[in-house]
């Protein structure tokens, strides 16, 4: 399967790197070292390696304990994991990976060299020690998931605006001060979630996410939201608990009729002036109709899935 131990010259580093090329496994496997990590590109494996600890050897790769590899379908997954900077070795298939996730880990920097994944289209980055991206994301195009929550990021690189294909991104759990505007570029972007940052507002470009049909912003200290959010026709989720808002944009319920639940609790704007806004009813029928049509196919609901979403 490729992963025995070899000390000639077929094991030199450039050796390594054309053998994970060629067979998609890498197989990183001496006295030092105990760590099987699968790219595969067609082929599906499973490989799992638990309670192993190896020691620095090469590039930069640090100690790693209690690891857990899943790899399916070009997916690296190391979970669990005590890594401090992106394994170069990873970046030495380049091509060949697909999803990339690095979840609980101590991560700390992302290598501006992650462009060269130019295939990726998962990111997954969650609960490490991340402090800034690279601006060199921005040349991974064809990326449509990014998850980076959990980290120490205070804000983001204009450059994710270039990201045009990307539809998921949740950046929970940070300490995000501000949205670039570039975001507004994210044309087919479906879900965004960046609750539990510092924000104060959202940009006014957010209204040229066109496609964006959830939009979660709790535990910040937003006071208000641009006018824009109106142009979100597809929007059908808009999650804002624990702000500042007072009021919302006019228009807002009245434009994006694919709305179906507000969440504003802890927020000083009151159920009357949500109430009195232009196309309340309408709202009140699509966001009843779907509890409705919930119960009706014995869809199992919270305690608050019928209430208006605002304090009283």
């Amino acid at each position: 399967m490729g992963c025995c131990n070899s000390k000639g010259a077929g094991d030199s580093s450039a050796g390594r790197v054309a053998r994970w090329r060629s067979t998609g496994i890498v197989a990183l496997r001496d006295s030092k070292l105990r760590l099987l990590v699968a790219f595969w590109t067609w082929t599906i494996k499973y490989f799992r390696i638990q309670n192993s600890i190896f020691s620095p050897v090469f590039h930069g790769i640090v100690t790693l304990a209690s690891v857990r590899c899943f790899h399916v379908a070009g997916r690296i997954s190391v979970s669990e994991a005590m890594v401090q900077t992106l394994p170069s070795e990873i970046l030495a298939v380049e091509s060949f990976v697909r999803t990339l996730d690095l979840t609980n880990n101590r991560i700390n920097e992302v290598t501006p060299e992650i462009s060269k994944l130019v295939n990726m289209q998962r990111l997954v980055l969650a609960n490490n020690q991340i402090k800034q991206l690279p601006t060199t994301i921005g040349i991974l195009r064809q990326l449509k998931v990014i998850i980076l929550d959990g980290n120490h990021l205070t804000n983001l690189p204009d450059e994710l605006g270039f990201l045009s294909r990307l539809e998921k991104l949740s950046i929970t759990g940070n300490s995000l001060v501000c949205l670039p505007n570039t975001i507004g570029n994210l044309c087919n972007l479906v879900l965004l979630n960046v609750s539990s940052n510092k924000l104060k507002c959202l940009p006014e470009s957010i209204g040229g996410c066109i496609s964006l049909e959830e939009l979660q912003a709790n535990d910040n200290v937003i006071e208000e939201l641009p006018s824009s959010v109106c142009n979100l026709v597809h929007l059908k989720l808009l999650s804002l608990n624990n702000n500042l808002i007072q009021q919302l944009p006019q228009d807002l319920l009245k434009s994006c009729k694919a709305l179906q639940n507000v969440s504003l609790h802890e927020n000083p704007i009151s159920m009357e002036q949500f109430q009195q806004m232009e196309g309340f009813q309408e709202f009140e029928a699509r966001r009843k109709k779907k509890f409705d049509k919930q119960i009706d196919s014995n869809v199992m609901m919270s305690s608050t899935g019928l209430d208006e979403g605002l304090d009283i």
